[in-house]
């Protein structure tokens, strides 16, 4: 995991499921002696992996600076140590701040991506977040809540664009969503999808209405927290009468790996090999 320098590994959990870490995620776990994690969002299960020993700390009660403090100390004894985040650690969290504090203290820093809750929650639902001739792109964003937007990236100014929408950390703010998309240019009727604590074991729940219901149906179910909200016109997908097939795997469609029209030569040898086979 280390040479014995100081260093601090920033790892995404993913978004809830412990097998939705990845192989080096969970190789690094099994090696470290210090693991400070984030308990309200973070599966406990994922520390099943980790060394006897191994101290392990929940920080949902710390500030910025308590964290940063507690991962300086134990990096600064040449342990292995480890912040463990929810998702990826570079999507909503404080990976710059506290980097920022590593790197003034002389302490190495490295990150392991983790799987995001975008598509934890996509996977869930088994929706596509881009479909050929519908939408090519995916906003991965929030509503304004506490922390303002930069100019530019208000809700109703992404929503224009009609791709797809990821919202992450807007639950509570359903009534602003409703009437952004709405001033966007959404039709009331446009699909939602909300998924709540995806890929969580026993805990995951998946809300589909419309930009005019959803609010209702997430306050009629008792969704305030943690949950992931799809606005696209891929959503439903699986169901449309007909769709724009991708040109990648066109018969017709000439690249690097294939020539168009033209059978496999694995294919072809086979077929040879059953022609000789059925004259002998």
């Amino acid at each position: 995991m280390s040479d014995g320098s100081m260093k601090v590994w920033f790892i995404g959990a993913g978004p809830g499921d412990p097998e939705l870490i990845t192989v080096k995620g969970k190789n690094l776990i099994e090696q470290a002696d210090a693991i400070l994690f984030t308990g309200s969002l973070v599966s406990e299960t994922v520390m099943l992996w980790s060394k006897e020993g191994c101290e392990i700390a929940d920080s949902k009660g710390m500030n910025l600076e308590e964290i940063n403090n507690w991962l300086i100390e134990r990096a600064k004894k040449k342990q292995k140590v480890i912040r463990l985040q929810t998702g990826d650690p570079g999507l909503y969290g404080v990976l710059v701040e506290i980097i920022q504090a590593l790197d003034k203290e002389g302490i190495e820093s490295a990150i392991v991506p983790g799987v995001s809750s975008a598509l934890a929650a996509a996977a869930a639902a088994q929706e596509t977040l881009t479909l050929p001739e519908v939408t090519q792109t995916v906003i991965l964003t929030r509503v304004e809540g506490r922390t303002p937007m930069p100019d530019g990236e208000s809700l109703e100014e992404l929503a224009s664009h009609h791709a797809t929408l990821c919202l992450f950390l807007s639950i509570t703010l359903l009534h602003k969503i409703e009437q952004n998309l709405l001033n966007a240019g959404w039709s009331e009727d446009a699909p939602v999808v909300v998924v709540h604590k995806a890929s969580w074991p026993g805990e995951q729940r998946i809300i589909r209405g419309t930009i005019s219901t959803i609010r209702q149906q997430c306050k009629e179910a008792g969704i305030t927290s943690q949950s992931m909200i799809i606005i696209s016109p891929t959503l439903g997908a699986r169901g449309f009468d007909e769709i724009k097939k991708s040109r990648l795997y066109a018969a017709d469609f000439n690249h690097k790996f294939r020539i168009k029209n033209k059978v496999p030569r694995a294919l072809k040898k086979t077929n040879s090999e059953k022609h000789n086979s059925d004259n002998t």
